[in-house]
This record gives structure tokens, sequence and C-alpha cells, in this order.
């Protein structure tokens, strides 16, 4: 059962934050304000883009993670890495150094999650021919699926409802072990995450109860821990790590084209959350037509830009890029990878439940009142300047509006308003100077 909100993975420390609004401004879905001096989240909008982390100048918000020593809470503890993290080394580092300190870190396995998109490529092209349809847009990217349920939540029933190669690779690796005799309670799978719409997406999943993933830990914890590691010579060469090769296709699929390149039709990459945003809008106003299927992802460059990515995103794709054509040139029938042993396990796994709407533009539950505060909020704009100068607190006029009638802002917050009001003896500086400080904190207005 969904919850009613998403878990975010994004928190802001209200004792660092300085109410400097760039968050509020950079939010795609308008989930911050700024309240008393401190940015404020409205957590039904959020989808952990990770946006208002890049642009913090003071890392007021942060990106929360599992406790590493929860995986010695298993005995069997397998690291799932996405490809992008194998990109972040210099070329001179060895993949299997990258497994090897992972192994001397604690990790019993170590194994990449793009495999999975060895069983899930043929089911997507499968599912793209036979549904009407169209644009087929890709689950990959878990801030785009939240995306289009709070902002377009027309859209949501052109999501393929086909897992991610994460969550196969996850069920493929766990089956694995289970297969061997090992109890399902010792077995740990924890994911290395290059961005926070990853960890929601494993403490809350949409379209099932719960994620095959027992943990989620941050790329940029890890890629330190190995990186000075193999800097400093202190590792172990390993041979009990699974180093089982992946496609150029799954060493590729987490980049910008990655998937698009692989399907039947007329196909779209398009990267950049706003660049996303505009895009739907384009489709939702039926604007762009004959599109067969939308790779959207939230980052600039895909993964490889990722919030939690610590090297040069343009620098990771080249590398990847290489390592895929290092595999083509020794490419190895697909076939023959162990993952499909499991795959009628997989096919039966593979299908996500019901992917629902959670629009953050309803205003009411009851349709009728919904109706009324909608009218209300055309009203309120009227009185509005329409700058989105932001001083309310609100990123625009059209947010503001939306948050008197929600009752969690009034109209004397518009700085312009405010003027008006003094104008006509409604009420004095002073009132107005107090609003002010009620929006913006107290440390602002009391520097000499």
């Amino acid at each position: 059962m969904e919850q009613k909100f998403f878990h975010h993975a994004l928190k802001i420390q209200k004792e660092q934050c300085i109410g400097c609004s760039h968050c509020m401004n950079i939010c795609p879905t308008e989930a911050i304000r700024v309240k008393d001096g401190k940015a404020e989240l409205f957590e039904n909008r959020c989808i952990d883009c990770g946006e208002c982390f890049r642009v913090c100048p003071v890392g007021a918000i942060i990106i929360e993670q599992d406790d590493f020593n929860k995986i010695f809470q298993y005995k069997y503890r397998v690291a799932l890495l996405p490809a992008v993290l194998i990109g972040q080394f210099p070329e001179d580092i060895r993949t299997s150094q990258i497994y090897s300190v992972l192994k001397d870190l604690g990790f019993t396995d170590v194994y990449e999650a793009e495999h999975g998109v060895d069983i899930l490529q043929e089911s997507m092209i499968s599912y793209t021919e036979k549904s009407e349809n169209k644009p087929l847009i890709s689950a990959f990217c878990p801030a785009v699926v939240r995306l289009i349920q709070v902002r377009f939540p027309a859209l949501v029933d052109h999501i393929i409802s086909l897992h991610p190669p994460l969550d196969i690779a996850a069920l493929y690796y766990k089956q694995k072990l289970i297969s061997q005799g090992i109890n399902e309670s010792e077995i740990g799978i924890f994911y290395v995450t290059p961005c926070a719409s990853k960890i929601a997406a494993v403490k809350s999943p949409v379209g099932e109860e719960k994620s095959s993933i027992t943990g989620v830990i941050n790329m940029d914890f890890i890629f330190n821990k190995v990186y000075k590691s193999i800097r400093r010579g202190e590792y172990s060469d390993s041979i009990n790590i699974n180093k089982e090769r992946l496609t150029p296709e799954g060493t590729m699929w987490s980049l910008t084209n990655g998937e698009a390149d692989k399907m039947n039709g007329r196909c779209l990459a398009i990267d950049g959350v706003h660049n996303v945003m505009d895009f739907l809008e384009r489709i939702e106003n039926e604007e762009i037509k004959d599109v067969d299927f939308l790779e959207l992802r939230a980052c600039d460059e895909s993964c490889a830009g990722g919030v939690l990515t610590t090297q040069n995103r343009f620098l990771t794709v080249e590398r990847l890029k290489k390592r895929a054509q290092h595999y083509e040139d020794a490419r190895i029938e697909k076939t023959k990878k162990d993952i499909f042993n499991y795959q009628t396990y997989l096919n039966e796994s593979l299908s996500l439940g019901k992917i629902k709407p959670r629009s953050m533009m309803k205003l009411d539950e009851s349709m009728t009142e919904a109706m009324k505060k909608m009218r209300r909020v055309k009203e309120i704009m009227k009185f509005l300047p329409d700058v989105d100068c932001g001083a309310c607190g609100a990123p625009n006029c059209q947010a503001l509006a939306e948050d008197i009638v929600q009752e969690r802002a009034a109209i004397n917050h518009c700085i312009f308003v405010q003027k008006v009001f003094e104008k006509k003896g409604i009420i004095d500086w002073e009132q107005s100077h107090e609003i002010m400080k009620n929006i913006w904190g107290d440390e602002k207005f009391d520097r000499k």
C-alpha cells in the first residue's frame, strides 16, 4: 500500500540554513518556501531530484544514507554498484582494484546493477510494440516518475510499468544466493547510489510495497573511501568477487541515450529536470506527437551527473564509452551469463504495480471545494503584481495565491500589497516590517 507522502532522502538542517532562497527558486515542483528565515519543505511536492542540494551555498541540505555499519547485520553483504561508480575513477585504476577494496571494507559480494539490462531490454521492446499508449516513458529515473505523479498526473499511464535494471539485479542476486541454500534473512543487498531519488525509491518504492534492496549508501562516501585506499595501496587482490562483465548496452544504459538508442520507433532522450518538465508540458498540451518512446532523466548527462557523484560528468561519460567499446571488442554471448539461468523467475517479477497519480495541483480532496479554491486563487491573482520576486517566501505569485487559499500564507505577505495597504492606512510601517521579519527572520532585519 502506498504511503500518503513520499520518503525523502533530502533533509534541511534548519540550524545551518541562512534563508537565501536559492533552493526555493531552483525547485522544479515549488516544494520549498521560506518561513522565519529558514527553508521549509512541502513533502507532497518534493521529488528528491537534488537540485536544491546542488545550489545550497552553506550545505544546509543533506542527503541521508543508511549507516554503513548496517551491512554487518548480514552474513552475506552484497554491494550493488551502478556503472557510473566505475566511471568516476581515473583510467589507471582497475575495476578489480575497486572490487577488492569494497571486499576489504566488508562486502562479501559485488555486482553491477546494469546486468539487469540483459533481462529488461527485450521486455521493454516487446512492451512498447504492444502498447498503444504513446509516447511510452521509461521508469528508469525515480525522480522523473515522481515528477510525473505530482506535476503531470495525466501522463502516469504512459510510464512503462517494468522494474528498472537496479531492481532486477537485486532480485537476481538475492535469488541466486537463496538457491545456494542461504537463508534470505542473512542476505543484505546495498545499493551505491549516485542520487537522492533512488534512495527515496528504495525506501518507499512506487508500484510495489517493498523494495528487494536492503539499504542505500551514498556514492560520494564510497568513492572517497575506495579512491583513498587504492592510492595508498591499501587493498588486497581478492579473487572471490564476481567480476562478470557488463554488456556494452548495460555499460551505457544509465547515460543519456542509453535506453533510447536501443528502442524501436521514434525515440527521444531528454536530460536535466527543467528540460524534462518543458518537454512533458509540450507532450501534455499535444504540441509534440508521433513519439514512441521517451527516455527522461532528471540529471544532466543522466546518472553521470547525479548529485552524489564526485567527478566531472563529461569525463565519466567518456570513460564509460571507452569501457563499452572495450566490452564490444571482447563481446561474449550474453545468454551465457548466469543471470539468464534465472530468466523465468525474473520475467515473472518484472512488472510493476499500478503507478498512481499524486497531483500537487489538487487544492482539496472534494471536487466541489477544489473548484471553489481554484476560483479564489484566480481572484487573488488579480491583486498580486505577477512579478514573481519571491519576497513573500514563495517562489512566485501563483504559488503564493495557492498558499493563501490553503491557509499557509496571507495576502499581505506580498510586499507590493503591503505598500498598497500602508498607503490606504490598513497597516502601518511597523506591521509591514513585522510581516517581513516573520518570513525572512529577525537576523536579516537586525543588521547594523
